[in-house]
């Protein structure tokens, strides 16, 4: 059985820190497939911004910001059953979407 962190009820527009606030992202990560949609449109949203790059075209930019918040989304309100963090703190969210990432990859959020 996997264990999962708990969100902090403290009221996250109070939160000071990142520090303050990663704890509580990863508590409205709980679900599993949520996390992993996390993970393909985090991926998605990289793969765009390469070939944004690779190609100058501006356009995939956005395609990438899509997929990335399309999948974000479709997992909270699909399976986590809440609102995302980006809703009241973008910057912190957008700022643990990339941890958790990193995270993931490290094998300390699980995915598998």
């Amino acid at each position: 059985m996997e264990s999962t962190p708990t969100a902090p009820q403290a009221d996250i527009q109070q939160m000071s820190s990142f520090a303050e606030f990663y704890p509580f992202y990863l508590g409205e990560h709980s679900n599993l497939a949520c996390r992993r949609l996390h993970f393909l449109g985090s991926s998605l949203g990289l793969l765009c911004v390469g070939f944004m790059v690779a190609t100058g075209n501006p356009l995939y930019l956005l395609l990438g910001l899509f997929c990335g918040y399309a999948c974000a989304w479709i997992g909270h309100f699909g399976f986590e059953k809440n609102k995302p963090a980006s809703f009241k703190r973008p910057l912190y969210s957008f700022m643990g979407d990339w941890v958790m990432y990193k995270d993931m990859w490290m094998g300390k959020v699980k995915v598998l």
